[in-house]
Protein backbone atom coordinates (compact mmCIF):
# COMPACT_ATOMS: atom_id res chain seq x y z
CA UNK A 1 0.00 0.00 0.00
CA UNK A 2 1.22 3.44 -0.68
CA UNK A 3 1.51 5.91 1.57
CA UNK A 4 -0.30 9.45 0.81
CA UNK A 5 1.82 11.81 2.89
CA UNK A 6 4.83 12.83 0.37
CA UNK A 7 8.51 12.76 1.39
CA UNK A 8 10.02 15.91 1.23
CA UNK A 9 13.14 16.92 -0.42
CA UNK A 10 15.35 20.46 -0.50
CA UNK A 11 17.60 20.78 -2.99
CA UNK A 12 20.59 22.61 -2.43
CA UNK A 13 22.02 24.16 -5.83
CA UNK A 14 20.03 24.36 -8.85
CA UNK A 15 22.92 24.30 -11.67
CA UNK A 16 22.74 21.80 -14.43
CA UNK A 17 22.68 19.20 -12.09
CA UNK A 18 20.40 20.73 -9.69
CA UNK A 19 17.98 21.78 -12.68
CA UNK A 20 17.75 18.17 -13.77
CA UNK A 21 17.18 16.48 -10.57
CA UNK A 22 14.27 18.93 -9.88
CA UNK A 23 12.74 18.64 -13.87
CA UNK A 24 13.25 14.47 -13.15
CA UNK A 25 11.50 14.74 -10.25
CA UNK A 26 8.62 16.62 -11.66
CA UNK A 27 8.00 14.83 -14.80
CA UNK A 28 8.79 11.54 -13.23
CA UNK A 29 6.38 11.81 -9.72
CA UNK A 30 4.14 9.09 -10.44
CA UNK A 31 6.95 6.28 -11.31
CA UNK A 32 9.74 7.46 -8.61
CA UNK A 33 5.86 7.07 -6.13
CA UNK A 34 5.14 4.10 -7.39
CA UNK A 35 9.07 2.68 -6.91
CA UNK A 36 9.58 4.73 -3.01
CA UNK A 37 5.95 3.68 -2.12
CA UNK A 38 5.40 7.25 -1.50
CA UNK A 39 4.86 10.57 -3.01
CA UNK A 40 8.38 12.69 -3.30
CA UNK A 41 7.43 16.90 -3.02
CA UNK A 42 10.16 18.96 -3.92
CA UNK A 43 9.59 21.09 -0.52
CA UNK A 44 12.38 23.94 -1.16
CA UNK A 45 15.43 24.81 -3.47
CA UNK A 46 18.46 27.14 -2.20
CA UNK A 47 20.00 28.95 -4.64
CA UNK A 48 22.91 31.77 -4.55
CA UNK A 49 20.60 33.81 -7.00
CA UNK A 50 16.61 33.80 -6.50
CA UNK A 51 15.70 36.66 -8.57
CA UNK A 52 16.79 34.07 -11.57
CA UNK A 53 13.88 32.64 -13.41
CA UNK A 54 14.15 29.06 -13.70
CA UNK A 55 11.37 26.89 -16.05
CA UNK A 56 9.16 24.22 -14.21
CA UNK A 57 10.12 25.29 -11.04
CA UNK A 58 7.59 27.06 -8.42
CA UNK A 59 9.43 30.69 -7.59
CA UNK A 60 7.55 30.43 -4.26
CA UNK A 61 9.97 26.92 -3.36
CA UNK A 62 13.05 29.11 -4.06
CA UNK A 63 15.04 30.93 -1.52
CA UNK A 64 18.50 32.36 -0.61
CA UNK A 65 18.59 30.63 2.78
CA UNK A 66 19.84 27.71 2.62
CA UNK A 67 20.55 27.47 6.08
CA UNK A 68 16.70 27.57 7.31
CA UNK A 69 15.92 25.01 4.68
CA UNK A 70 17.97 22.58 6.06
CA UNK A 71 16.78 23.06 9.66
CA UNK A 72 13.07 23.18 8.80
CA UNK A 73 12.58 19.33 10.30
CA UNK A 74 9.73 18.16 8.05
CA UNK A 75 12.77 18.16 5.16
CA UNK A 76 12.99 14.03 5.25
CA UNK A 77 15.71 13.81 2.55
CA UNK A 78 18.49 17.09 1.80
CA UNK A 79 20.33 16.58 -2.32
CA UNK A 80 23.24 18.37 -1.99
CA UNK A 81 24.70 19.49 -5.33
CA UNK A 82 26.43 23.16 -4.64
CA UNK A 83 29.67 21.51 -4.66
CA UNK A 84 33.11 22.73 -2.65
CA UNK A 85 33.96 22.23 1.15
CA UNK A 86 32.04 25.50 2.60
CA UNK A 87 28.82 25.51 3.20
CA UNK A 88 28.46 22.35 1.72
CA UNK A 89 29.64 20.83 4.80
CA UNK A 90 28.11 22.85 7.09
CA UNK A 91 24.58 22.30 5.47
CA UNK A 92 25.58 18.86 5.10
CA UNK A 93 25.77 18.42 9.07
CA UNK A 94 22.81 20.85 9.82
CA UNK A 95 20.70 18.68 7.72
CA UNK A 96 21.77 15.46 9.84
CA UNK A 97 21.24 17.04 13.13
CA UNK A 98 17.68 18.37 12.14
CA UNK A 99 16.56 14.94 11.00
CA UNK A 100 17.14 14.78 7.08
CA UNK A 101 19.28 11.67 5.17
CA UNK A 102 21.36 13.43 2.95
CA UNK A 103 22.05 12.71 -1.38
CA UNK A 104 25.35 14.46 -2.62
CA UNK A 105 27.70 14.69 -5.43
CA UNK A 106 30.47 16.43 -3.86
CA UNK A 107 33.81 14.40 -4.49
CA UNK A 108 35.77 17.30 -3.24
CA UNK A 109 34.42 17.30 0.14
CA UNK A 110 33.54 13.64 0.52
CA UNK A 111 37.14 13.07 -0.24
CA UNK A 112 38.37 15.30 1.76
CA UNK A 113 36.13 15.00 5.22
CA UNK A 114 33.86 11.47 3.87
CA UNK A 115 34.71 10.28 7.14
CA UNK A 116 33.57 13.08 9.61
CA UNK A 117 30.07 12.98 7.70
CA UNK A 118 29.79 9.71 7.72
CA UNK A 119 30.00 9.64 11.89
CA UNK A 120 27.32 12.89 11.98
CA UNK A 121 25.00 10.61 10.15
CA UNK A 122 25.68 7.52 12.12
CA UNK A 123 24.92 9.70 14.76
CA UNK A 124 21.67 10.90 13.81
CA UNK A 125 20.68 7.15 12.38
CA UNK A 126 20.37 8.65 9.03
CA UNK A 127 21.95 7.69 5.44
CA UNK A 128 24.59 9.64 3.25
CA UNK A 129 24.33 8.01 -0.18
CA UNK A 130 26.95 9.88 -3.31
CA UNK A 131 26.88 7.78 -6.48
CA UNK A 132 26.85 10.53 -7.93
CA UNK A 133 30.25 11.58 -6.83
CA UNK A 134 31.86 9.41 -9.03
CA UNK A 135 31.84 9.07 -12.65
CA UNK A 136 28.79 10.15 -13.56
CA UNK A 137 25.69 8.20 -14.61
CA UNK A 138 28.15 4.68 -14.49
CA UNK A 139 26.47 2.47 -10.93
CA UNK A 140 30.03 2.48 -9.10
CA UNK A 141 29.87 3.06 -5.68
CA UNK A 142 26.42 1.07 -5.05
CA UNK A 143 28.38 -1.89 -6.57
CA UNK A 144 31.47 -1.79 -4.58
CA UNK A 145 29.66 -1.38 -1.01
CA UNK A 146 26.91 -3.67 -1.89
CA UNK A 147 27.28 -6.13 -4.94
CA UNK A 148 30.60 -6.48 -3.96
CA UNK A 149 30.64 -6.60 0.08
CA UNK A 150 31.63 -10.42 0.11
CA UNK A 151 34.55 -10.30 -2.04
CA UNK A 152 38.00 -8.89 -1.72
CA UNK A 153 38.89 -5.96 -4.47
CA UNK A 154 42.22 -5.72 -4.94
CA UNK A 155 42.10 -3.25 -7.92
CA UNK A 156 40.26 -0.09 -8.93
CA UNK A 157 41.49 1.49 -12.55
CA UNK A 158 39.99 3.94 -14.56
CA UNK A 159 39.35 6.97 -16.33
CA UNK A 160 37.35 9.09 -13.94
CA UNK A 161 37.32 12.27 -15.63
CA UNK A 162 35.87 13.10 -19.04
CA UNK A 163 37.49 16.23 -19.96
CA UNK A 164 41.36 14.97 -19.79
CA UNK A 165 39.84 11.96 -21.91
CA UNK A 166 38.60 13.58 -24.55
CA UNK A 167 41.95 15.79 -24.62
CA UNK A 168 43.94 12.69 -24.77
CA UNK A 169 41.84 10.61 -26.97
CA UNK A 170 42.09 13.78 -29.50
CA UNK A 171 45.45 14.07 -29.02
CA UNK A 172 45.98 10.28 -29.91
CA UNK A 173 43.37 10.19 -33.18
CA UNK A 174 44.50 13.49 -34.92
CA UNK A 175 47.90 14.35 -33.94
CA UNK A 176 47.25 17.46 -31.70
CA UNK A 177 49.49 18.96 -29.86
CA UNK A 178 47.79 19.50 -25.97
CA UNK A 179 46.94 22.98 -26.27
CA UNK A 180 45.28 22.32 -29.37
CA UNK A 181 43.17 19.78 -28.04
CA UNK A 182 42.50 21.74 -25.19
CA UNK A 183 40.90 24.35 -26.94
CA UNK A 184 38.56 22.24 -28.83
CA UNK A 185 37.35 20.83 -25.40
CA UNK A 186 36.80 24.07 -24.36
CA UNK A 187 35.11 25.06 -27.25
CA UNK A 188 32.71 22.20 -27.07
CA UNK A 189 31.85 22.61 -23.76
CA UNK A 190 33.90 19.43 -21.89
CA UNK A 191 36.76 22.03 -20.06
CA UNK A 192 36.29 24.37 -18.00
CA UNK A 193 37.44 28.08 -18.83
CA UNK A 194 39.40 26.97 -15.84
CA UNK A 195 40.47 23.49 -16.81
CA UNK A 196 43.12 23.42 -13.79
CA UNK A 197 40.92 20.65 -11.70
CA UNK A 198 40.76 17.98 -14.23
CA UNK A 199 43.98 18.39 -16.09
CA UNK A 200 46.16 18.79 -13.23
CA UNK A 201 44.37 15.90 -11.68
CA UNK A 202 42.97 17.25 -8.71
CA UNK A 203 38.74 15.85 -9.65
CA UNK A 204 40.18 12.08 -10.34
CA UNK A 205 42.09 12.31 -7.44
CA UNK A 206 39.39 13.11 -5.16
CA UNK A 207 36.72 10.12 -7.29
CA UNK A 208 40.15 7.93 -6.24
CA UNK A 209 40.49 8.80 -2.80
CA UNK A 210 36.13 8.01 -2.62
CA UNK A 211 37.24 4.71 -4.26
CA UNK A 212 39.95 3.65 -2.26
CA UNK A 213 38.21 4.04 0.66
CA UNK A 214 35.08 1.92 -0.27
CA UNK A 215 37.10 -0.76 -2.19
CA UNK A 216 38.98 -1.44 0.40
CA UNK A 217 37.40 -0.81 3.68
CA UNK A 218 39.95 2.20 4.52
CA UNK A 219 40.10 5.70 5.17
CA UNK A 220 41.53 7.59 2.68
CA UNK A 221 41.66 11.05 2.12
CA UNK A 222 42.69 13.39 -0.82
CA UNK A 223 46.03 14.29 0.32
CA UNK A 224 46.63 10.32 0.75
CA UNK A 225 46.39 10.26 -2.81
CA UNK A 226 49.62 10.60 -5.68
CA UNK A 227 48.53 13.57 -8.22
CA UNK A 228 50.19 13.98 -11.42
CA UNK A 229 48.42 16.28 -14.13
CA UNK A 230 48.74 15.44 -17.94
CA UNK A 231 49.86 19.34 -19.23
CA UNK A 232 53.49 17.92 -20.02
CA UNK A 233 52.09 14.79 -22.12
CA UNK A 234 53.05 15.42 -25.98
CA UNK A 235 52.56 14.50 -29.55
CA UNK A 236 55.95 12.65 -29.23
CA UNK A 237 54.64 11.11 -25.76
CA UNK A 238 52.04 9.65 -28.43
CA UNK A 239 54.22 8.21 -30.82
CA UNK A 240 56.27 6.25 -28.94
CA UNK A 241 53.20 4.86 -27.21
CA UNK A 242 51.96 3.33 -30.26
CA UNK A 243 55.62 1.83 -30.79
CA UNK A 244 54.78 -0.26 -28.07
CA UNK A 245 50.87 -1.33 -29.29
CA UNK A 246 49.82 1.69 -26.27
CA UNK A 247 47.98 4.28 -26.02
CA UNK A 248 47.87 6.51 -22.86
CA UNK A 249 45.00 7.86 -20.53
CA UNK A 250 45.06 9.74 -17.29
CA UNK A 251 44.40 6.94 -14.89
CA UNK A 252 43.12 6.13 -11.40
CA UNK A 253 44.76 3.60 -10.02
CA UNK A 254 43.71 2.25 -6.38
CA UNK A 255 45.21 -1.18 -5.27
CA UNK A 256 46.12 -3.47 -2.43
CA UNK A 257 49.99 -4.36 -2.28
CA UNK A 258 50.96 -8.11 -2.99
CA UNK A 259 50.74 -8.56 0.83
CA UNK A 260 47.76 -7.34 1.69
CA UNK A 261 48.76 -5.31 4.37
CA UNK A 262 48.73 -1.33 2.54
CA UNK A 263 47.11 0.48 -0.16
CA UNK A 264 47.99 2.46 -2.96
CA UNK A 265 45.97 5.54 -4.32
CA UNK A 266 47.60 7.46 -7.04
CA UNK A 267 46.13 9.41 -10.21
CA UNK A 268 48.95 10.07 -13.48
CA UNK A 269 48.55 9.98 -17.29
CA UNK A 270 50.06 6.44 -18.21
CA UNK A 271 50.57 4.03 -21.37
CA UNK A 272 48.29 1.84 -21.61
CA UNK A 273 48.25 -1.73 -24.22
CA UNK A 274 45.59 -1.02 -26.69
CA UNK A 275 44.75 -4.79 -25.77
CA UNK A 276 42.99 -3.27 -22.24
CA UNK A 277 39.46 -2.48 -22.34
CA UNK A 278 40.47 0.80 -20.74
CA UNK A 279 42.21 1.84 -24.40
CA UNK A 280 39.20 1.81 -26.29
CA UNK A 281 37.31 4.68 -24.21
CA UNK A 282 37.18 7.46 -26.34
CA UNK A 283 35.95 11.00 -26.15
CA UNK A 284 34.68 12.21 -22.96
CA UNK A 285 33.00 8.78 -21.48
CA UNK A 286 34.53 6.90 -18.09
CA UNK A 287 35.11 3.40 -17.62
CA UNK A 288 36.72 1.61 -14.30
CA UNK A 289 38.06 -1.83 -14.34
CA UNK A 290 37.51 -3.82 -10.76
CA UNK A 291 39.46 -6.62 -9.84
CA UNK A 292 38.56 -9.00 -7.11
CA UNK A 293 38.72 -12.00 -5.95
CA UNK A 294 35.82 -14.17 -6.57
CA UNK A 295 33.90 -12.02 -9.24
CA UNK A 296 36.88 -11.35 -11.42
CA UNK A 297 37.53 -8.80 -13.58
CA UNK A 298 34.62 -6.06 -14.13
CA UNK A 299 34.12 -3.08 -16.19
CA UNK A 300 32.06 -0.60 -15.74
CA UNK A 301 31.19 2.14 -18.60
CA UNK A 302 29.35 5.24 -19.64
CA UNK A 303 29.28 8.92 -19.62
CA UNK A 304 30.80 10.28 -16.74
CA UNK A 305 29.73 14.02 -16.34
CA UNK A 306 26.62 16.39 -17.34
CA UNK A 307 23.27 17.16 -16.38
CA UNK A 308 21.07 14.22 -17.45
CA UNK A 309 23.83 11.48 -16.09
CA UNK A 310 24.56 12.78 -13.09
CA UNK A 311 21.34 13.66 -12.00
CA UNK A 312 20.16 10.05 -13.10
CA UNK A 313 22.79 9.10 -10.17
CA UNK A 314 21.12 11.28 -7.57
CA UNK A 315 17.71 10.51 -8.29
CA UNK A 316 18.84 6.72 -7.46
CA UNK A 317 20.31 7.40 -4.76
CA UNK A 318 16.84 9.35 -3.84
CA UNK A 319 14.58 6.52 -4.39
CA UNK A 320 17.14 4.38 -2.48
CA UNK A 321 17.42 6.50 0.54
CA UNK A 322 13.69 7.60 0.67
CA UNK A 323 12.63 3.81 0.77
CA UNK A 324 15.19 3.13 3.75
CA UNK A 325 13.31 6.33 5.24
CA UNK A 326 9.69 4.61 4.88
CA UNK A 327 11.31 1.74 6.13
CA UNK A 328 13.00 3.14 9.40
CA UNK A 329 16.07 1.96 8.18
CA UNK A 330 19.47 3.18 6.83
CA UNK A 331 21.62 1.79 4.03
CA UNK A 332 25.03 1.10 4.27
CA UNK A 333 27.58 3.59 5.81
CA UNK A 334 31.25 4.01 5.99
CA UNK A 335 33.03 0.70 6.01
CA UNK A 336 36.66 1.60 7.65
CA UNK A 337 37.04 -1.13 9.56
CA UNK A 338 40.23 -2.97 7.96
CA UNK A 339 42.32 0.15 8.51
CA UNK A 340 45.13 -0.20 6.02
CA UNK A 341 48.05 1.90 6.06
CA UNK A 342 48.63 3.90 2.45
CA UNK A 343 52.33 3.19 1.17
CA UNK A 344 53.84 6.58 -0.43
CA UNK A 345 54.25 6.67 -3.89
CA UNK A 346 57.90 5.52 -4.05
CA UNK A 347 56.76 2.07 -2.71
CA UNK A 348 54.74 2.08 -5.70
CA UNK A 349 55.64 -0.74 -8.40
CA UNK A 350 55.38 -0.73 -12.19
CA UNK A 351 56.91 -0.34 -15.61
CA UNK A 352 58.63 2.65 -16.61
CA UNK A 353 58.72 4.28 -20.33
CA UNK A 354 61.93 6.54 -20.06
CA UNK A 355 62.69 8.57 -23.14
CA UNK A 356 66.81 10.59 -23.09
CA UNK A 357 68.08 12.38 -25.39
CA UNK A 358 72.07 11.47 -25.07
CA UNK A 359 75.50 11.99 -27.43
CA UNK A 360 75.74 10.06 -30.57
CA UNK A 361 78.21 7.72 -29.62
CA UNK A 362 79.93 4.74 -28.89
CA UNK A 363 79.30 3.41 -24.90
CA UNK A 364 76.74 5.14 -24.42
CA UNK A 365 74.12 2.82 -24.08
CA UNK A 366 76.90 0.89 -21.99
CA UNK A 367 76.84 3.89 -19.25
CA UNK A 368 72.97 4.31 -19.17
CA UNK A 369 72.54 0.60 -18.72
CA UNK A 370 75.29 0.81 -15.80
CA UNK A 371 73.46 3.17 -14.47
CA UNK A 372 69.71 1.00 -14.27
CA UNK A 373 72.16 -1.87 -13.24
CA UNK A 374 73.06 -0.45 -9.93
CA UNK A 375 69.78 1.09 -8.84
CA UNK A 376 67.90 -2.49 -9.38
CA UNK A 377 66.01 -1.00 -12.36
CA UNK A 378 65.74 -3.95 -14.81
CA UNK A 379 65.64 -3.06 -18.18
CA UNK A 380 62.99 -4.83 -20.91
CA UNK A 381 63.74 -2.96 -24.29
CA UNK A 382 65.94 -0.20 -25.15
CA UNK A 383 65.49 1.62 -28.44
CA UNK A 384 68.21 4.22 -30.15
CA UNK A 385 68.15 6.34 -32.61
CA UNK A 386 70.42 9.30 -33.67
CA UNK A 387 72.71 11.41 -36.34
CA UNK A 388 74.88 14.22 -36.37
CA UNK A 389 76.13 13.44 -33.03
CA UNK A 390 72.59 13.63 -31.27
CA UNK A 391 70.79 10.70 -30.50
CA UNK A 392 67.33 9.79 -28.61
CA UNK A 393 67.08 6.73 -26.19
CA UNK A 394 64.38 4.94 -25.20
CA UNK A 395 64.46 2.34 -22.28
CA UNK A 396 61.35 0.32 -21.22
CA UNK A 397 62.00 -1.23 -17.76
CA UNK A 398 60.63 -4.38 -16.12
CA UNK A 399 58.76 -3.37 -12.81
CA UNK A 400 60.43 -1.27 -10.61
CA UNK A 401 59.49 0.94 -7.73
CA UNK A 402 58.89 4.20 -7.90
CA UNK A 403 62.01 5.60 -5.49
CA UNK A 404 64.12 3.27 -7.38
CA UNK A 405 63.31 4.92 -10.73
CA UNK A 406 64.09 8.40 -9.47
CA UNK A 407 67.38 7.41 -7.91
CA UNK A 408 68.11 5.92 -11.57
CA UNK A 409 66.63 9.43 -13.50
CA UNK A 410 68.95 11.51 -11.22
CA UNK A 411 71.73 9.44 -11.96
CA UNK A 412 71.30 9.72 -15.49
CA UNK A 413 70.84 13.30 -15.80
CA UNK A 414 74.65 13.51 -13.90
CA UNK A 415 76.14 11.53 -17.19
CA UNK A 416 78.38 13.99 -19.40
CA UNK A 417 76.28 11.65 -22.21
CA UNK A 418 73.02 12.22 -21.36
CA UNK A 419 71.45 15.69 -22.41
CA UNK A 420 68.47 15.35 -21.47
CA UNK A 421 65.16 13.18 -19.93
CA UNK A 422 62.99 14.03 -22.53
CA UNK A 423 59.82 12.13 -20.76
CA UNK A 424 58.86 9.46 -18.07
CA UNK A 425 55.81 7.58 -18.43
CA UNK A 426 54.43 5.03 -16.39
CA UNK A 427 53.23 1.88 -17.98
CA UNK A 428 49.95 0.10 -16.36
CA UNK A 429 47.30 -2.54 -17.07
CA UNK A 430 49.26 -5.32 -17.91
Amino acid sequence: MMRTRPLKVALLGCGVVGSEVARIMTTHADDLAQRIGAPVELAGVAVRRPGKVREGIDPALVTSDATALVKRGDIDVVVEVIGGIEPARTLITTAFEHGASVVSANKALLAQDGAALHAVAEENNKDLYYEAAVAGAIPLIRPLRESLAGDKVNRVLGIVNGTTNFILDKMDSTGAGYQEALDEATALGYAEADPTADVEGFDAAAKAAILAGIAFHTRVRLDDVYREGMTEVTSADFRSAKEMGCTIKLLAICERSKDGASVTARVHPAMIPLSHPLASVRGAYNAVFVESDAAGQLMFYGPGAGGSPTASAVLGDLVAVCRNRLNGATGPGESAYAALPVSPMGEVVTRYHISLDVADKPGVLAQVATVFAEHGVSIDTVRQQGKDGEASLVVVTHRASDASLTGTVEALRKLDTVRGVASIMRVEGE
